[in-house]
């Protein structure tokens, strides 16, 4: 329960500071932790992803604070700290694969979580001498890989909707036009830039500025252009360094947003 205390006063500032847009210790702007901090993967279903880590803190110091029965007590704690702990290792995988980055908060949730875990491993009760462990974890562990898949896909995109036909359109016109889009593949404004196309980011004229990640060196198309800021955008002779809503784009490359029609077949 002290331990579930502790993650919930950790998770807690963090959706306070999520929020209402206060930085957290150590989380200065541009640094590592407020790249985890701005990105996509820091939400899941519109809330901050600390807010949940907060709910299954205090969902565990709930259970933990009941009285009998012990088995089955021990059981709903392994089973939350088992995901909590896999979740937050994910999450910590993912900001070093895709942002090349971490999070010292986040690092310290996932350290609490694990130690959690580690100590209910050890102090299963004796009262489950019928339970080995091998099945115990078969079973639990394919419900946690089911859910890591779902939460996976989400992340991933699997579920956006189909298309958009006109975003499709401007994002073609932008490549046809000589548009270019300079960016970096841990840069937050640019993952919120390639939301704002859903599937259709992919046929936007990008240029990936940091392809040896963010500590790599920087790109020579980008060198060339001498891009300091993330993304930006030189469309004609205009140079915007900040994202764009489709529709300013299509101002600013003169495609008639309003006005488009789906090509007859």
């Amino acid at each position: 329960m002290i331990l579930a205390v502790l993650g919930m006063l950790v998770t807690a500032y963090l959706s306070f500071s999520n929020l209402f847009g206060a930085t957290p210790i150590g989380c200065a702007e541009g640094s590592a932790c407020d790249i985890i901090q701005q990105s996509h993967w820091s939400i899941l279903l519109g809330l901050p992803v600390a807010l949940w880590g907060f709910g299954l803190y205090l969902l565990i110091a709930l259970i933990a604070g009941l009285g009998r029965p012990r088995l089955k007590r021990w059981q709903r704690l392994w089973v939350l700290s088992f995901f909590g702990m896999i979740f937050s290792a994910y999450l910590t995988a993912v900001g070093a694969l895709e942002l090349q980055a971490y999070c010292g908060w986040c690092l310290a949730s996932l350290a609490i979580i694990t130690i959690i875990f580690v100590v209910l491993t050890f102090k299963r009760p004796e009262s489950a001498p019928g339970m080995p462990w091998a099945g115990f974890l078969a079973g639990q562990g394919a419900l946690v890989a089911v859910v890591l898949v779902a939460l996976h896909a989400f992340y991933a995109g699997w579920f956006q909707p189909p298309e958009d036909p006109r975003l499709r359109a401007l994002a073609e016109h932008l490549d046809r036009t000589g548009a270019v889009y300079y960016g970096a593949s841990w840069c937050p404004s640019c993952q919120e830039q390639n939301r704002m196309f859903g599937p259709s980011y992919d046929r936007l004229p990008y240029v990936e500025c940091t392809p040896q990640g963010r500590g790599g060196g920087l790109a020579f198309e980008c060198a060339a252009e001498e891009i300091s800021n993330y993304p930006t955008w030189i469309i004609g002779s205009r140079r915007l360094e900040q994202k764009l809503e489709p529709e300013e784009l299509a101002r600013y490359s003169r495609f008639d947003w309003e006005g488009w029609q789906p090509d007859e077949e």
